[in-house]
């Protein structure tokens, strides 16, 4: 128990301190006079000012209170490397035992996970986390706190006041001392390019904890998973390599670095960058071998789009037909066959040949240059009208290689609606149109086409008596596309309610020009959050499922459940940050959690140089326990040394909470009159002597 004491004078405080004053000056005057009796005068006086204070002796009883002490405990990834987890399980298990045997501390545990989605950077918050676990607790009941981490910190405080309390706190470090590690940093990567366009990327490889840093270094490139170049670098000088964006959309630029069998982890040896290409205007070439009705359907939608640089022409006389009507008078410009096919045939992105028939324009030999231009990542498509049935049809030129599907002479003219073939239902570019639906599409009939014999690539439309109607192929490095009807302007009149003919034509141009959404088999990943999404597209049965490897190098599998038809889909929370690689057949995508380039992963060498300032101005230590035990630990007085070899000190606070007050008044009652009478009494005898 406690003991104060306490004063309430029942009278105004300066009735109490005239008293006093007057009573004061006449024991000054007999004391200064030498008068007889003056120092009972004191006593008497006194004890009447005293009384008039209303003094009382108060017994606190208080109830004693344990020391908190708190475990923070490094959840971060950095902390799952290289055996670092089992370590901190060994520790963790030591400490609770050591601490158990200690009466006078509580123990408050605590797990600092990284803080990625509420930041745009993953670190590693030990004191913010401290913080959180002392809240509620006052600053004179902490004990101190443990850390359990591989040191990599990233909320050191400044000053030691700013961790809010005087009490000793220690880090046990875990991993190794003589750890070493590998870094592929990407320094400068450009966000947006032009297709085809030179862009530059610059990146670092930096070693830690290796002796030789000199040794050239093998670094692969991959371009959406693809090996591009292998280049050879030396550690710690800035490197760059400069490439072509190869495709519009998102193009993801993979780096890695190759590994040392004594690395600490491979995770940081890869990284990433996506760059988005952006496609300048697309230059098309269309070629109609005469006019009819659906020739200004191509002519209209290809102008409607500003990204398209739209050469047209059309052949309005043959060679054969000559009737003296004056050039003039039939064209702008003669038709300029070498220039076109020859000379600049690579700078068109697309060439569409609608209800062209040989009639000596072009030569075979152009046809052949046609056909190269195809195989070396061309793309042309083939808008076939009757003319595509008869002699003069472009299926009887060296065009023939690349073509999906070759007349076999029949012309078929029948109302039909277009359907979509089992593929189709599957195909990106004919998959969910508008209006589709497998017992009567809401769109309107045609009335031709033409009949082929197959010998390629993907038919994705039918008629009603499953003839090929629509078939796309891909020949070498381009793709081909083949419309066996030339009916579609009906959709574009609006013939019984029309169809969705510009939703279709756009989807082949942009499948002929390689746009990725639309390619049939193809795996992609995205992260949100810590939420991976990967979804396949596939034109086969269900593809495997995806694996995926997280960044400390464990593979996860992902099942995938069919969405729509030709696509699967599947979800994975994970708990790790860093670069996931999904996989499936032979596809790969690569998703990012968290920041490109972690801070948690800049530096994963474990170390006690980072905390051991702090720590020390705090009354700590930090030290490794890369054996997986804790040392001792004492309780110490507050501000008393807390670290010595193989032990760690807590500081016993003997904090305690108040249960009751008791007042027990010195000058109530008889007690206290007597107390008075008698100092009166004793007054007025001597100095009535």
């Amino acid at each position: 128990m406690d003991f104060n004491i306490s004063f309430t004078p029942e009278l105004p405080l300066w009735v109490i301190y005239t008293v006093a004053v007057l009573s004061g000056a006449l024991v000054f005057y007999g004391l200064a006079k030498q008068i007889r009796g003056s120092f009972v005068r004191l006593c008497a006086w006194g004890l009447l000012v005293f009384a008039l204070f209303n003094p009382a002796i108060l017994r606190e009883d208080r109830e004693p209170l344990k020391s908190i002490v708190a475990i923070v405990i490094d959840k971060s990834a950095s902390q799952k490397l290289n055996n670092r987890q089992s370590q901190t399980t060994s520790i963790l298990e030591d400490l609770r035992s050591r601490l158990a045997k200690l009466d006078e501390f509580e123990v408050r545990e605590v797990e600092a996970i990284d803080n990625s989605s509420l930041t745009n950077d993953a670190t590693t918050t030990l004191f913010s986390s401290l913080k959180s676990v002392f809240q509620d607790v006052p600053s004179e009941q902490i004990a101190g706190a443990i850390f359990i981490t591989d040191g990599q910190v990233h909320d050191i405080p400044e000053r030691a006041a700013d961790v809010g309390f005087n009490a000793p706190v220690h880090a046990l470090i875990t991993g190794k001392a003589d750890e070493k590690d590998r870094r592929l940093v990407i320094l400068n990567a450009p966000r947006f390019g032009v297709v085809g366009e030179s862009q530059e990327i610059i990146y670092r490889v930096e070693q830690s904890g290796f002796e030789n840093t000199d040794n050239p270094l093998e670094i692969i490139i991959k371009f959406d998973g693809k090996v591009m170049a292998i280049e050879q670098i030396i550690p710690g000088e800035d490197s760059n390599f400069i490439f072509d964006v190869p495709h519009g959309g998102k193009n993801i630029i993979e780096l890695s670095v190759e590994a040392d069998e004594d690395e600490i982890t491979p995770v940081n040896n890869r990284a990433f960058t996506t760059i988005n290409g952006i496609r300048e205007n697309l230059r098309v070439l269309l070629v109609s071998g005469e006019p009819h009705a659906g020739e200004r359907t191509w002519r209209n939608l290809l102008k409607s789009d500003g990204s398209v640089d739209l050469v047209h022409f059309t052949i309005l006389r043959p060679p054969e037909k000559q009737d003296g009507t004056p050039i003039s008078q039939l064209s702008l410009i003669a038709f300029p066959t070498r220039e076109l096919f020859v000379q600049k045939i690579d700078e068109f992105d697309l060439i569409i040949f609608d209800r062209y028939q040989r009639r000596g324009v072009l030569p075979l030999l152009y046809f052949e240059n046609i056909a190269r231009y195809v195989r070396d990542g061309g793309a042309i498509m083939v808008a076939a009208g009757p003319e595509y049935a008869l002699q003069g049809s472009i299926g009887n030129t060296p065009l023939n290689s690349v073509l999906p599907g070759l007349a076999n002479g029949q012309i078929i003219e029948a109302p039909f609606k277009p359907r979509l073939h089992e593929f189709g239902t599957k195909h990106p570019v004919t998959r969910g149109l508008n209006g589709w639906n497998d017992k009567d599409p809401n769109w309107s009939r045609w009335f031709r086409t033409i009949g082929v014999d197959v010998q390629g690539g993907n038919t994705v439309m039918v008629d009603e008596d499953q003839n090929p109607l629509l078939m796309l192929n891909r020949s070498g490095e381009g793709r081909v596309a083949l419309f066996l009807s030339d009916h579609v302007w009906l959709w574009a009149r609006g013939f019984e309610g029309g169809g969705p003919y510009v939703q279709l034509l756009r989807r082949i141009a942009h499948w002929l020009m390689k746009e990725p959404e639309l390619d049939e088999e193809r795996l992609t990943a995205n992260a949100s959050g810590k939420s991976i999404f990967v979804q396949r597209q596939s034109l086969g049965e269900k593809p495997a499922d995806v694996v995926l490897q997280g960044p400390t190098g464990d593979d996860i599998a992902i099942a995938l459940t069919e969405t729509k038809p030709g696509v699967w889909s599947g979800e994975l929370e994970v708990d790790d940050i860093g670069l996931y690689q999904a996989t499936s057949d032979e596809f790969t995508a690569l998703a990012q959690v968290g920041p490109a380039n972690p801070r948690e992963f800049s530096a994963v060498i474990s170390t006690t140089e980072l905390l051991a300032p702090m720590l020390k101005e705090l009354g700590g230590s930090a030290r490794r326990a890369a054996e997986g035990t804790a040392p001792r630990i004492l309780p110490v007085r507050s501000g008393a040394n807390a670290s010595g070899k193989g032990w760690i000190g807590l500081s016993n606070t003997n904090a305690s909470v108040l249960k009751g007050i008791d007042r027990i008044p010195l000058f109530s009652g008889l007690l206290g009159l007597a107390l008075l009478l008698f100092a009166l009494t004793g007054m007025w005898l001597r100095e009535g002597r």
